[in-house]
């Protein structure tokens, strides 16, 4: 079947093909006589496999050929050069390519904090942690958003208010007036680094309330979206899929242009979205104040985190993070 079967599924999930097409199909390459039940078993058993070449589409019913896994871009060395464009320790990448990705995790960067500040939530990135010349260890340390959720007034010209009543009620009690989750983003999800992918948003927000996954392709295969929910399930982190392949990245405006687009513009780039929660993060009632305070001692960004935040509960009013 290993060998069959690429030949005979389609490449692209939303063209998926059915189990009793494929089936028939099968059976004329086949030699011997096998039951349809035991085709049946043998592809959820494989679709289940990082190395097969069948996967199950993750909504509905239908195969198609599971990708390659990606080149070591996918892993750790992405992140250490978020901002600079180039990955410097991959001396035998092609350049080419590899600029193609840094642009690409960097638009989608702009794209996730654009939908969360339409979306009421207050986005705080982290940058030099990932620089050409920072210690690996920070991809276990450091996410690349902080998202921050305010309790604000219900009308509609106080928006941007924090509720005076809750701010004072929550001081008093020593709770913090607003809840901090850590995101680590992604551009492609893989049954190959899937785990890496979600134990290091577990480590990079144990000192927040929560931590959240996001990634930017849609999460296609069902064996990939059921290991995701299970682990969530056991460790409360969340993951949502902003269904951006590839290929619709590299359509984008470039990411200062997404960051500062008219209305208008912002509008037809949202749109092109297709979000999809694979699971809801599991929210912790208090933050890890000894933890946050060791990153504050560490990173002059987690130093500015603080600041900001304090700087909006002084003037009673949740605004988007400014570097001065």
């Amino acid at each position: 079947l290993s060998d069959i079967l690429p030949s005979l599924l389609p490449g692209n999930p939303a063209d998926s093909i059915k189990g009793t097409e494929l089936i028939r199909l099968t059976r004329l390459q086949l030699t011997g006589n096998y039951s349809d039940a035991s085709l049946r078993y043998h592809f959820s058993i494989m679709s289940c496999d990082p190395a097969s070449p069948i996967a199950k589409v993750e909504k509905g019913q239908g195969y198609y050929r599971r990708s390659a896994p990606l080149p070591a871009l996918s892993g750790a060395q992405e992140l250490l050069a978020l901002t600079q464009g180039k990955l410097d320790d991959l001396t035998t990448a092609d350049q080419d390519m590899v600029d193609e990705t840094m642009l690409r995790i960097r638009k989608f960067r702009a794209v996730v904090t654009r939908y969360f500040e339409i979306n009421g939530r207050f986005p705080f990135a982290f940058r030099q942690a990932f620089g050409k010349d920072s210690p690996i260890s920070n991809l276990w340390k450091y996410p690349e958003l902080v998202l921050v959720d305010w309790e604000t007034g219900g009308s509609p010209d106080e928006e941007m208010s924090l509720d005076e009543t809750m701010l004072s009620f929550k001081q008093r009690l020593g709770i913090a007036p607003f809840s901090l989750h850590a995101a680590r983003l992604r551009i492609q999800p893989s049954l190959q680094t899937y785990r890496e992918d979600f134990f290091q948003t577990l480590a990079v927000s144990m000192w927040a309330q929560g931590g959240e996954l996001i990634y930017a392709a849609p999460v296609e295969d069902e064996a990939l979206g059921d290991s995701l929910r299970r682990l969530s399930a056991n460790f409360g982190v969340g993951v949502t899929s902003f269904g951006l392949t590839p290929e619709a990245l590299d359509e984008l405006p470039r990411p200062a242009n997404i960051l500062n687009a008219h209305p208008r513009e912002t509008e037809a780039i949202m749109s092109k979205l297709e979000i999809n929660r694979i699971s809801a993060p599991k929210s912790r009632p208090h933050l890890d104040w000894t933890a946050l305070s060791s990153m504050r001692n560490e990173s002059e960004e987690a130093e500015k985190l603080v600041q900001w935040l304090t700087r909006c509960i002084d003037s009673r009013r949740a605004e988007g993070f400014k570097e001065e």
